[in-house]
Order: C-alpha cells, then sequence, then structure tokens
C-alpha cells in the first residue's frame, strides 16, 4: 500500500509540475524552431491563454563554452520571438537565461538541444474596467464613425478567435444588449501584402464576430459584416514594424445607426 501511495504521488508530481513548462527541441547547431515545436506552443500556450515568465535555452557539450551559451541564447530568443508574434502574453519582468552546456546533460545529445517555456495561468482581465472604454466610445460616436475594437486577435491566417479576445467581444455583445437602437457593420482587415485570400479571410474575421453576437441574441437586422482585405491600412503597406502590422490587423465597427 505504501509503494502504491508513493507511485500515485511521484506520478501526481510530474504530471503537475508538467503543466507548467513546455520543451522544445533544436537540430544539432541550430537556432531555428521547427514546425512541430510551433505548433506545439501555440497550442498549449495561445490556446490556453497562459503567460510566459520564464524561458531557458540549454545545448549539447559540443563547441566551445562561449559558442554554446550564445547559440542558447539565440534559441531563447527564437521562442520568445515567436511567441510574441502569436500574442501570446509575458509576464511584467520574464526572464530569459541561456545556461549553455553548464548544466546536467543527457546521455542523449539530442534531449541537450532544447528551451524550456515556464508559464502560468493568465490573470483575468476586469471586465468591468475595460468596458467602460469601449462603452464609451460607442456612446460619443455618431453615425458613419469607426470603433476598432481593442485586443481582437486571431491565430495566424486564421478566422479562430485567440482566447483572450474573450474581453472584449463580451464587451461589445454587452453594449449590443443595453442600446438597443444601436446598429453596426463588423468590418475585418488583414495586414501585410497578401494578395489572393485576404478578403476571404478578412471577411471570415468579421463574420466570426457576428456570429458570435446572433449566437448570443443580437437580432440580425441590427448587423452586417464585410471583409475589406488589406485595402485599408493605417500604416503604408509593406508595413515598417510589428507594431504597424498588428494596427493594420484589426477589426473595426462601423456605426450604422446610434
Amino acid at each position: 500500500m505504501k509503494k502504491l501511495f508513493l507511485l500515485c504521488f511521484i506520478l501526481n508530481v510530474v504530471y503537475v509540475n508538467g503543466q507548467d513548462k513546455i520543451t522544445v527541441f533544436f537540430d544539432f547547431n541550430q537556432a531555428d524552431l521547427k514546425a512541430l515545436s510551433k505548433l506545439k506552443l501555440t497550442d498549449r500556450i495561445a490556446k490556453d491563454n497562459l503567460q510566459v515568465y520564464k524561458i531557458e535555452g540549454y545545448c549539447d557539450w559540443k563547441g566551445t563554452k562561449e559558442y554554446n551559451t550564445s547559440l542558447s541564447l539565440k534559441r531563447v530568443a527564437e521562442v520568445r520571438d515567436f511567441l510574441q508574434s502569436e500574442k501570446v502574453q509575458f509576464s511584467d519582468n520574464p526572464e530569459s537565461i541561456g545556461f549553455g552546456e553548464d548544466f546536467k546533460q543527457s546521455k542523449i545529445q539530442s534531449e541537450n538541444r532544447k528551451v524550456v517555456v515556464y508559464f502560468n495561468k493568465q490573470k483575468e482581465i476586469n471586465f468591468k474596467e475595460r468596458e467602460n472604454d469601449l462603452a464609451d466610445d460607442v456612446k460619443l460616436a455618431k453615425k458613419g464613425d469607426l470603433i476598432v475594437l481593442k485586443q481582437m486577435l486571431f491565430y495566424n491566417m486564421s478566422p479562430v478567435l485567440k482566447p483572450n479576445s474573450k474581453p472584449i467581444l463580451n464587451e461589445l455583445l454587452s453594449i449590443m444588449q443595453k442600446n438597443p437602437s444601436l446598429k453596426i457593420e463588423i468590418q475585418g482587415h488583414i495586414c501585410c501584402e497578401i494578395r489572393n485570400e485576404g478578403t476571404e479571410l478578412s471577411t471570415a474575421r468579421a463574420r466570426t464576430v457576428f456570429d458570435f453576437l446572433v449566437q448570443n441574441n443580437i437580432n440580425q437586422t441590427r448587423l452586417s459584416f464585410k471583409g475589406f482585405g488589406n485595402s485599408r491600412p493605417l500604416h503604408p503597406i509593406p508595413e515598417k514594424s510589428e507594431l504597424q502590422q498588428n494596427e493594420n490587423r484589426r477589426v473595426e465597427i462601423l456605426i450604422v445607426e446610434n
């Protein structure tokens, strides 16, 4: 019985600890993330709305200590940049550490070429604090005004909303419920130089917001949606920074009647 209890305890500890970190592996002498590693990171961290607070990089023992430390930091930067591009949230002062080869090495060299990402559950956004911002914008808006839905975030090349878009969706729903005369057109926009599927994608993203409101009993006669692709950028294309890309990649509401 004691042995069984000890085994259950060990398994439980492994499970709990396994939920607060993800390990991704790299090829020899490489700092580029593999496609499967990207999928692993987005599927766990971005999908579950988690917050990263530490990233550690490691190398095998081949090469000089200085080179391996540099390579481990490059791997950390690669993972950090990818997570930021996916709009994953970070804590206020996240740690980025490169251990190089200075750690207990596994006999299997491929297991030493890795980055470990530590995360925890992201703090919930206070709904009441945020509602006033959008509500005030709508209250002051006139027919024909456009309002950007801040923090309306989608997965890359997808009309699927990220979990941290839920607060702004709920805000918009609440505003529509409290203002029965309000009519809006939901407008989708994308960034960058996408030529073919751009309008289709931006329309699908606008439709996602439309469907959410309809599913929550907002009458369709008060809503419409449209996608503009990248035909109405806030910044010239190609954008000069990731910030400009993010601002071009947006969903707005046009006030049709208020």
